[in-house]
């Protein structure tokens, strides 16, 4: 399960962090995964995703959760009331990159629906509250989405 770009892309040279963002990415990679501020102690990972409509990469900094082998990340975009721009990109392209800590590994996106989703989403919102109130404020459903890293992938 190789994370690749699209053929018809070419390739860009870096992967396009939103700029609120850049400080967040840049003290994951200096501090070893470790970051300060309000994300002080929580745990984060870099979710590098294919554009679905422009086909070059984008880099998110997300919280997640372990759910056995899996990793949850929640497209709460905040309360926004539309989804991220990470989550459409997963639909498109299932196969995406992620970094924890000093690892960059290849993983799959696994949408989760119905009472699996429910119940995921009721573990999250037990250890971080603030993900239902997100959901309280928007319309639309906050989807869970759970990234199963690829086997056997190595340290970068």
């Amino acid at each position: 399960m190789p994370f690749s770009r699209p053929e018809s892309t070419p390739p860009s040279p870096e992967p396009y962090v939103h700029p609120i963002n850049q400080p967040i990415v840049a003290e994951f990679r200096a501090n070893h995964g470790r970051v300060g501020g309000p994300f002080a102690g929580a745990d984060l990972l870099l979710l590098t995703t294919i554009g679905a409509r422009s086909g070059r990469p984008a880099t998110s900094p997300l919280a997640y959760f372990r759910d056995r082998d899996r990793l949850l990340v929640v497209g709460s975009a905040g309360g926004s009331p539309r989804h991220p721009a990470w989550y459409h990109n997963l639909r498109a392209h299932p196969v995406a990159e992620i970094e924890i800590a000093d690892r960059t590994l290849a993983a799959r996106s696994v949408i989760t629906e119905g009472a699996e989703r429910d119940a995921l989403f009721a573990m999250i919102t037990a250890l971080a509250p603030g993900y239902a109130d997100y959901q309280s404020r928007v319309e639309r459903r906050i989807p869970v989405v759970a990234l199963v890293p690829a086997e056997g992938g190595g340290a970068r």
